[in-house]
C-alpha cells in the first residue's frame, strides 16, 4: 500500500503542477499599460548616433501596431515577428507604421533579428514599455502546453535562436 500511495500522490503533484502552470494562477496580474503611461517613455533609434524620443511619436500621427520583443534572439519572437509582419502589406494600405521595441542590445541580436521584422526598431533601455508592472515566466513556462505548442510551430516553421540575453520579461503587441 506505501508504493502505491506514493506512486498516486506523486501523479496527483504532477496533475496539480500542469493545471497550475497551464492557468495564469501564478503569473503576475499586469496592469494596463494606457498611452499616458507610453507615451512618456523614452526610446533610442539604432543608429549609429542614437536619437533619443518620446514613444507618442510612433503613433502621434497615424496610429501605429507596436510588439514589445521578449528577446529578439528567441525563436518564438522570431516566429512571432514574421506572423506580425504577415500584416504588413494591409497596415501600409491603412497608413499604419508597424515598429518593435526591444529591452537590450546584445551582440548582434538585433541585427539578426530584423529579417523576420522588418519594420523600424527601438532601444527602451528602462524596459518601461513592458508595462507598469512587467510579466516574468521563469521555468513554470517549461511545462506550459501552449509554449510548447508554439515551440513545435516555430520549429516546424525553420525558426531557429539563441539564448543571449534577458528572457524572463515578456513582450507584447500595443
Amino acid at each position: 500500500m506505501g508504493m502505491w500511495s506514493i506512486g498516486v500522490g506523486a501523479v496527483g503533484a504532477a496533475a496539480v503542477a500542469l493545471l497550475l502552470a497551464n492557468t495564469d494562477m501564478f503569473l503576475s496580474k499586469p496592469r494596463k499599460a494606457a498611452l499616458e503611461y507610453l507615451e512618456d517613455i523614452d526610446l533610442k533609434t539604432l543608429e549609429k548616433e542614437p536619437r533619443t524620443f518620446k514613444a507618442k511619436e510612433l503613433w502621434e500621427k497615424n496610429g501605429a501596431v507596436i510588439m514589445a520583443v521578449r528577446r529578439p534572439g528567441c525563436f518564438l519572437c522570431r516566429a512571432e515577428a514574421a506572423d506580425l509582419m504577415s500584416l504588413k502589406p494591409k497596415l501600409d494600405e491603412l497608413g499604419v507604421p508597424l515598429y518593435a521595441v526591444v529591452k537590450e542590445q546584445v551582440k548582434r541580436e538585433v541585427e539578426d533579428f530584423q529579417p523576420y521584422f522588418k519594420g523600424e526598431i527601438f532601444l527602451d533601455e528602462k524596459k518601461k514599455f513592458y508595462g507598469p508592472e512587467r510579466r516574468k515566466m521563469m521555468f513554470m513556462g517549461l511545462i506550459r502546453l501552449g509554449v510548447w505548442y508554439n515551440s513545435f510551430r516555430a520549429w516546424n516553421g525553420g525558426f531557429s535562436g539563441n539564448l543571449e540575453g534577458e528572457g524572463f520579461i515578456l513582450g507584447g503587441v500595443f
